[in-house]
């Protein structure tokens, strides 16, 4: 009998075609990774509402504020120059001659910068709030409507709209819910001053006096911002902090409202894009989309609602625009539209929950689900996968690439590592902590303000970490190929790690850096030009990154600092 054939092992086979195809693979990866993205508004589905007590029928609205808002508006605008600032005294009577129990909430700031506008740390302001007792249930959960008090003449409507609002919800018997109106001051820092102090909980060193009454938990949050008398849209914006999102129902209860009233509803400053499969309605698509991911990897609130959702409260801003188009709304369509949405939210018996909390919106009436756009970063993060994979499997196998290790050169240890790990790590804790600690230190010394020694203090950092390819080099001289090839691969795989957790908490931030990153992680590598490799690391750093980034996206769509 013959002797037994010998195949090649599995391992040894798959491996030795994984040595061969690892760079076409990892090429193959990221572009799929970047094309599934780009497929992502063609191949999203339509909203609906998943919460039964919103979803069943349509409310009946009977107000119309129109008038009424308007001349409060304008009574408010004249005691608010008397003023000189937020009329406080002429809202409580205002709130109180409505029917609502008034309280105020004195609060103060320092900030750790000098405020832009009128050069000062130290800020005061006052809340204003009324809540409207629910006359068929217990004080247990509320509703809110929020409009900051901006300088100047703006958002006087919104107040206007605001007291005329609570003056009809005054009239009804159906709340089951308490109603809360709430007028801040100092727009974001007057909002999470009347947070913390209806939570009772102190996350921003904010003084604040306290708040003598409260309403029941609260379960959802508009807040409106208006600059003129007549609307001809209305913008709505998500985006909380760090990427955080409202639950879908909420903006699809709006999205239905304007619907239902006629009303022409924006997202990111986009207008609804055309129905169909066309090449418009998708390039308009993806542009929403776009501007809706770099709005989110900012990590900056969208609106005075992005602070309610830190404490698990749906909330959402809604601004009024006044363009050049013809057909233009008064105040009582947005009125009708606001009733309607806090008579729905009033028939809840629980939180919203049943629909998405992780989503990406190309329009209103479409949206991209978890499941959906996740696998676009997974396939990015497969090229940092493959080429760890493609090291470990030559270091294990003994060979160095494309050069042999010289006959009298040590293999050494992972030892080597220590220093370009430690400096590297050391580095990213010095971006972290020292611009704002050290601020103080650097005004002390140096003819700088406070913003301009962060901002100097950041570049100087970065520049001081374009010597650390230059330190590695030659803290692993005694390692050869094999010292840089071990470098690499505990690099690949800490960038792969912390893009995922990155995702975990804001996917927008992850993918972003993960398209701009694996390329150059995955293709740099001592010898050779490096002139092009160095430019490459330099323009795709993630601070330039999310500064062109965060550039393009503020000239693309609203944004509030």
């Amino acid at each position: 009998m013959g002797g037994t054939p010998k195949y090649p092992e599995a391992p040894q086979s798959m491996g030795g075609l994984l040595l061969q195809l690892n760079t076409p693979l990892c090429i193959l990866s990221y572009l799929s990774g970047l094309t599934w993205f780009l497929l992502l508004p063609a191949l999203a589905p339509r909203t609906y509402l998943s919460e039964n007590a919103m979803g069943s029928t349509m409310v009946g609205e009977g107000s119309d504020l129109g008038a009424r808002a308007l001349a409060l508006a304008r009574d408010f605008g004249g005691h608010k120059r008397k003023a000189g600032g937020m009329p406080v005294a002429w809202l409580e009577q205002a709130m109180f001659q409505l029917g609502l129990e008034v309280h105020v909430q004195p609060f103060s700031r320092t900030l750790p910068f000098p405020d832009e506008a009128h050069e000062r740390y130290l800020v005061r302001g006052t809340n204003v709030f009324g809540v409207l007792r629910a006359p068929r249930a217990a004080s247990t959960e509320a509703l809110l409507l929020l409009v900051p008090c901006s300088e100047g003449s703006k958002n006087n409507q919104a107040v206007g709209l605001l007291l005329a609002l609570a003056g009809y919800c005054r009239g009804q018997v159906y709340w089951a819910k308490d109603l809360i109106f709430l007028v801040t001051e100092h727009d974001l820092l007057g909002t999470q001053a009347w947070l913390e102090a209806y939570h009772d909980v102190n996350l921003t060193d904010i003084q604040s006096g306290g708040i003598p009454g409260r309403a029941g938990a609260i379960q959802a949050a508009l807040a409106l911002e208006l600059s003129s008398d007549v609307v001809t849209s209305v913008d709505v914006a998500v985006e909380g902090l760090n990427g955080q999102l409202p639950n879908l129902d909420l903006l699809n209860l709006f999205h239905s409202f304007c619907l239902k009233s006629g009303l022409l509803c924006t997202f990111q400053g986009k207008l609804p894009p055309p129905e169909g499969p066309s090449g418009p309605a998708y390039a308009q698509s993806l542009r929403t989309l776009g501007l809706m991911v770099l709005g989110q990897a900012g990590g900056g609130p969208g609106g005075a609602h992005g602070l309610f959702l830190r404490f698990r409260i749906e909330a959402l801003t809604l601004r009024g625009i006044n363009s050049f188009r013809q057909h233009k709304f008064d105040l009582g369509v947005l009125g009708r539209t606001l009733e309607g949405m806090f008579r729905k939210l009033n028939n809840l018996l629980e939180r919203l929950h049943q629909s998405y909390f992780l989503y990406l919106l190309p329009s209103l009436s479409r949206f991209v689900s978890i499941g959906s756009y996740v696998p676009s970063l997974a396939l990015l993060l497969l090229v940092l996968a493959l080429r760890a994979l493609d090291l470990w499997m030559r270091l294990s196998r003994g060979e160095e690439g494309e050069g042999e290790t010289p006959p009298g050169e040590a293999r050494g240890s992972l030892l080597w590592l220590v220093p370009p790990i430690l400096v590297s790590w050391g580095a990213g804790t010095a971006l972290y902590l020292l611009p704002v600690r050290g601020q103080a230190v650097a005004t002390q010394h140096f003819p700088v303000g406070e913003a301009e020694a962060v901002v100097l203090a950041l570049i100087g950092i970065y520049v001081a970490g374009m010597a650390l390819p230059h330190s590695t080099h030659r803290a692993l001289s005694g390692g050869g190929q094999r010292g840089w090839m071990s470098l690499k691969l505990v690099a690949l795989l800490a960038l792969a790690l912390l893009l995922s957790c990155l995702a975990l908490l804001n996917f927008s931030l992850g993918f972003l850096l993960g398209a701009t990153l694996v390329p150059p992680a995955a293709a740099v590598r001592p010898g050779g030009n490096r002139l092009p490799l160095a430019i490459l690391l330099v323009l795709t750093t993630p601070g330039l990154s999310l500064f062109l980034g965060g550039s393009w996206g503020s000239q693309g769509g609203p944004r509030c600092l």
